[in-house]
């Protein structure tokens, strides 16, 4: 099999850097062929520039030029480059000589043993001269992305990657602004594709950076978070939801002892806790019940089931189809009994100083159980629908 790779440059503004590092790409034939790759292909995306890119570019003998009338963005141009690319290995990096293309060789090499998509690490133990606060960044994003995913990832943000034409379609949509490569990393781990990542070393950029620190920061992480959402909506939901439920069930237990030890008055740092702690309950509570439901209609849209680590399949889709309907009838009786209790304390006499915490605690409990209960319900509507196609063909298979 002849192997073709494909390197795509996306370029704005770059008249000035984009000769050295397209000569530098050129210069890796020789290296690709030792391991493997026996032609090279480089296109360069004019994003519109306003200065002479695209005219340097064509200068350079084997450079094919792509040209955007107007300024769409980085991931559109190398969604461009991605649609002419004839190779059926596609690589990429950025044309501001950050990036090294004597490493292309390196990572395709662990394309063609068995990976789907090569990342070039920045944070992995190579030379780097990256600003602090970029390293700062990529390292939260990375560590985020790795607690938030299926497996550990160093750097989610590199501009240079080399990846297999045919899993293109599993990547896509992907954004046109600079929060493409973290959409990528995301959107591979949660596909299941199999990613490498090589250390690389990373330079200073030839000319001004067009990144910017807060919004593209800021970007990136919605960006993340909200792509992790389409895929398993319970790993960020529901871990926000047990932590707040959490921190109401210690304030709970707090007030609890001291009702016990005596205390009937509140001061107003005691309050606003406590206010606090029936909006983290409820909400809390909102957001668990959420989570589970969005991850059935995941996988009912993409008709096979959300990929789930052990924290989902343990907290949230066994406890909605099976626990919560018990519990949340559970919560209500209680909740209704310690009501009533308290309705006739409060008629035989006792002050209100007396009963207000278990009439708040009544009110919240059976709150709580009436939506636990809507959720079980939810749950088991949601089950028959995923099951429909399957018992359909049992039944009319059936002998």
């Amino acid at each position: 099999m002849t192997n073709l790779l494909s390197v795509v440059i996306p370029a704005y503004n770059e008249e000035n850097g984009i000769v050295a590092i397209a000569t530098r790409v050129l210069s890796v034939k020789a290296e690709l062929a030792k391991v493997g790759v026996d032609r090279l292909e480089l296109l360069v995306v004019d994003d519109g520039s306003q200065d002479r890119t695209a005219e340097v570019a064509a200068g350079v003998e084997g450079v094919t030029v792509i040209k955007h009338l107007s300024n769409r963005g980085y991931g559109a141009a190398l969604k461009t480059g991605f649609s002419k690319a004839q190779g059926n290995l596609i690589g990429f990096l950025d044309a501001d000589g950050t990036y090294p293309p004597e490493w292309f060789p390196q990572l395709c090499q662990k394309a063609m043993n068995g990976s789907d998509l090569v990342i070039g690490s920045r944070m992995s133990g190579g030379e780097s001269r990256m600003p602090g606060t970029r390293r700062l960044g990529n390292f939260i994003f990375a560590g985020l992305l790795s607690l938030l995913g299926p497996e550990r990832v160093t750097d989610s943000a590199s501009g240079m990657r080399v990846f297999k034409r045919e899993i293109l379609g599993k990547l896509y949509p992907l954004p046109d602004g600079l929060n493409l490569t973290p959409v990528m990393s995301a959107r591979a781990l949660h596909e299941g594709v199999t990613t490498t990542e090589v250390s690389i070393p990373y330079a200073e950029r030839v000319g001004d950076s067009k990144l910017s620190v807060v919004h593209d920061g800021s970007l990136f992480l919605t960006s993340m978070l909200w792509t992790v959402m389409a895929y398993n909506p319970a790993r960020i939901l529901g871990a926000v939801g047990l932590g707040s439920v959490a921190f109401a069930c210690l304030v709970g237990l707090g007030l609890l002892l001291a009702r016990l030890a005596g205390t009937t008055s509140l001061g107003p740092v005691a309050v606003t806790v406590l206010y606090s702690a029936l909006i983290f309950g409820v909400s809390g509570i909102s957001l668990f019940t959420l989570a589970a439901t969005f991850n059935f209609l995941v996988g009912l849209f993409n008709k096979e089931p959300v990929r789930e680590g052990f924290l989902e399949r343990t907290f949230f889709r066994s406890s909605m189809e099976q626990h919560f309907g018990w519990l949340g009838l559970s919560l209500v009786v209680v909740g209704t009994v310690i009501a009533i209790l308290s309705l006739t304390l409060g008629i035989r006499g006792w002050a209100v100083e007396r009963i207000w915490l278990y009439l708040l605690g009544a009110a919240m409990s059976t709150l709580i159980g009436i939506q636990l209960v809507i959720s079980w319900i939810l749950a088991g509507v949601m089950r028959a629908l995923s099951e429909r196609d399957i018992l359909t063909i049992k039944d009319l298979n059936a002998t």
